[in-house]
């Protein structure tokens, strides 16, 4: 008999994992539902991992502007009044992403078997997270997708603007950089040897500061190739840290106290949390489950180890609030405003404001970050392209001086 692992929810709401042994996953799938329980995960021992790793994308097999252009077509078929089966004939149909359209087969097949929608997205994590699953499953036991997946569309949206303002925001002082990188490169490389050439030719001593830079770009040539392989030794080495647990959990805290970008990370990661939880409740789930789900959504590791920790104390009696506040990390108004939220009954609401009022300061601070950055290293830029320059000449000023 095969071992399965497993990750069900009891009716209570609270999660269990373990493994179970059987000889068909479909069997042992019916015998877990048998006893009432809502599974999440049943996984073959020693098949890859299906569950989304905090730090990676909820829809890491496809981009998110794709699932949401598939969620979009989802929603307007069900709206048309489709039989089901046709409704997943069409989207096979215009599924571009290979995997993605051999994934959808293997839903229709389940679908056409007797599964539920829920339960045959749950069987490919890596296209279908488990908020998505969730989302859907909730739909179903209301008899209310098409508002369930007009919510989950709306939230979509806002996430994909929000990474577009982040990356939008980063783009151009990494061009510039990038820019005054060539530039300082191209001088030092190509023209300075030409500089140096010419003033090898006379008998006269060069300025201090032109012979500094011409002994500095001699030493730097001599060591770049070991330069460049340290730096090459030292990136595989942070990125084979960054995958174990230990060293995620570790940058993705270093990241929350960044001088400047720290407190932007953390206004992300409050929106992040504010959306998804808020959107997982709105459809129905207990608050214990929508907090296991919105974990695996969180894409910062310390975070989510957090957001574990707050599952904990909700079940020993503590408040959301208190609980989520217990790290220190998320913003103090955010807190007090989900204490609110909670001691009027209007969680949800609550959320949702908390996430409005964040994604407008975020604004606001990438906008004030950009704004003084720009200037900053165009000055940096100026002042060291100018500098090297003008020590090149230096010699030339030196000569006409003489004169």
């Amino acid at each position: 008999m095969a071992l399965y692992a497993y990750r069900v929810a009891r009716p209570d709401g609270s999660i269990l994992e373990g493994q179970i042994e059987g000889d068909e996953e479909q069997f042992v799938r019916a015998k877990l539902e048998g006893q009432g329980l809502l599974v999440f995960r049943l996984q073959r021992r020693g098949a890859a991992g299906s569950r989304p790793l905090p730090g990676v994308s909820a829809f890491r097999g496809l981009p998110l502007g794709e699932f949401l252009v598939f969620n979009q077509e989802l929603l307007a078929l069900i709206k048309a009044g489709l039989p089901v089966l046709r409704v997943w004939d069409l989207l096979i149909e215009r599924a571009r992403h290979q995997g993605f359209q051999q994934a959808l087969r293997m839903v229709r097949q389940d679908i056409r078997g007797g599964s539920s929608a829920s339960e045959a997205l749950a069987k490919h994590p890596s296209y279908f997270s488990e908020l998505y699953v969730a989302t859907i499953k909730a739909g179903e036991q209301s008899g209310n997708l098409v508002d369930v997946l007009q919510r989950f569309i709306t939230y979509l949206k806002l996430m994909i603007g929000l990474r577009q303002k982040v990356a939008k925001a980063l783009a151009y002082p990494g061009f510039l950089v990038l820019v005054g990188v060539a530039v300082v490169g191209f001088l030092l490389s190509y023209v300075m040897p030409t500089f140096v050439s010419v003033y090898a030719e006379t008998a006269k001593s060069l300025p201090a500061a032109t012979q500094l830079l011409i002994d500095l770009v001699s030493t730097v040539k001599v060591y770049v190739v070991p330069g460049f392989a340290l730096c090459i030794a030292l990136l595989l080495a942070g990125r084979a840290y960054y995958a174990t647990v230990n060293g995620h959990l570790v940058i993705d805290r270093f990241l929350l106290r960044a001088p400047v970008l720290g407190a932007i990370f953390i206004k992300h990661h409050t929106i992040q949390l504010a959306r998804t939880l808020g959107t997982i409740l709105a459809g129905g789930t207990p608050l214990v489950e929508a907090l296991h789900i919105t974990k695996s959504a969180i894409s910062n590791r310390f975070i989510a180890a957090g957001v574990a920790d707050a599952v904990d104390e909700i079940r020993e009696g503590t408040t959301l609030a208190a609980a989520l506040d217990r790290p220190k990390v998320f913003p103090k108004l955010a807190m007090e405003m989900l204490s609110v939220g909670e001691e009027t009954g209007s969680l949800e609401a609550m959320l949702h404001d908390i996430a409005e009022f964040y994604e407008g300061d975020l604004d606001l601070r990438l906008t004030q970050l950009t704004t003084w950055i720009e200037p900053v290293l165009l000055l940096i830029m100026g002042v060291v392209v100018g500098g090297i320059v003008v020590i090149m000449y230096l010699p030339v000023f030196q000569m006409a001086g003489n004169v």
